[in-house]
């Protein structure tokens, strides 16, 4: 189930700073991991209730940085969402800084919208931007801004919508030690400025250490700067630890956007390790790759057009007085095996489950 509560996950997350107990055959828990999110998704397990569409809303999507494959996959869920509902959408790109995204937020202010939507950054980074909307009483959604899924009350986020980040870094880290066979030896990327990413970046440390793998180094490097530091990055660590490395693991696909030529340089073939495995987001160059057979194997992918048009609905609960729908979407785990289904030849993961028209019959549309 996919439905739960915001404190059922507070205490799951809370769950992972205590040890686990040994696992009586590593292997077969894993694999029983990654067969259940391999799976195709067909079935509809979101709201089916819910206020009819408000009609002729402005809102605003403040995207963290509009180059994140994620985070463009979501605004157009958004523009798609808003369309069934006659709404007008304005995107404003905070361009991968907290100064970009701040400007961005003043011109959202200014706008006087009513509803915002932030998309891919922390929350917390522009507090003082979201208790100007909260007092104004505009409506605001959000799209990983925090480590948990559901209200953010204190800065007047209706909810964050996301798949369970720490289940995503579950599998990721869990199809890695299958594939390595019990003997995993991993470097993991992740980026300190979002809460988000570290928290992942942890759970995924805990799964291959719990299993019995090996984290040969935590690599914190920032998202919005992949494309000039992970070339070299990429050449200096595998001077570092050669075949000792096995596996990559990263908070997202973009990380591997800039590694290829670096391998490829250093002799490796597309399918040769390091394998590199993304815990999210299921960006249209990570499944070209998957599909092609070049430097990434498994992206861990969210509905990102699904999402879009969650972040829609809880808008519109929110403008309805109403709280939020409780949903917590599916995450979908994708290899060449399965890459052709759920929206794999459009190159993302959109559940075959009827989203769209169970959303239309909510609102009225």
């Amino acid at each position: 189930m996919h439905r739960r509560t915001v404190l059922q996950l507070g205490v799951a997350c809370l769950a992972l700073g205590i040890a686990s107990p040994t696992l009586a055959d590593p292997m077969a828990d894993a694999k029983a991991v990654v067969d259940k999110y391999a799976s195709k998704v067909e079935k509809w397990d979101g709201p089916t209730t819910g206020p009819k569409g408000a009609a002729g809303k402005t809102i605003v999507v403040l995207g963290a940085d509009m180059k994140n494959g994620g985070i463009l996959g979501v605004t157009k869920g958004v523009e798609e969402a808003a369309a069934a509902l006659g709404w007008t959408v304005k995107t404003l790109d905070g361009a991968g800084s907290i100064g970009g995204r701040t400007a961005a937020f003043g011109q959202a202010l200014a706008l006087n919208p009513d509803g915002i939507i932030i998309n891919g950054f922390d929350a917390v980074e522009q507090k003082p931007a979201m208790e100007q909307a909260k007092a104004a009483k505009i409506p605001m959604a959000a799209w990983h801004a925090a480590p948990t899924v559901g209200p953010i009350d204190d800065l007047g986020i209706i909810a964050n919508v996301s798949t369970d980040p720490m289940e995503v870094s579950k599998a990721a880290a869990d199809w890695a030690f299958v594939d390595a066979k019990g003997k995993p030896g991993v470097i993991i990327f992740t980026d300190s400025t979002y809460q988000i990413a570290i928290a992942k970046a942890d759970r995924m440390k805990k799964e291959i250490e719990d299993l019995g793998g090996k984290v040969l180094e935590y690599v914190d490097t920032p998202i919005a700067e992949t494309s000039q530091r992970m070339p070299q990055l990429t050449t200096s660590l595998l001077q570092k630890y050669g075949d000792a490395w096995t596996h990559s693991l990263a908070i997202n696909d973009l990380y591997f956007d800039f590694m290829g030529p670096s391998l490829a340089a250093a002799g490796k073939s597309g399918t040769d390790a390091p394998i590199n495995v993304a815990a999210g987001d299921g960006s249209e160059s990570a499944y070209q790759r998957i599909r092609s057979g070049q430097f990434q194997k498994v992206t861990v992918a969210e509905p990102l057009n699904l999402q879009g048009w969650q972040l829609v609905d809880e808008l519109n609960r929110a403008m309805a007085g109403e709280k939020w729908s409780g949903y917590i979407s599916p995450l979908h785990v994708v290899t060449s095996d399965n890459v052709e289904f759920d929206g794999g030849p459009d190159n993302r993961f959109d559940p075959g489950n009827g989203y769209r028209d169970e959303y239309k019959k909510i609102w009225g549309k």
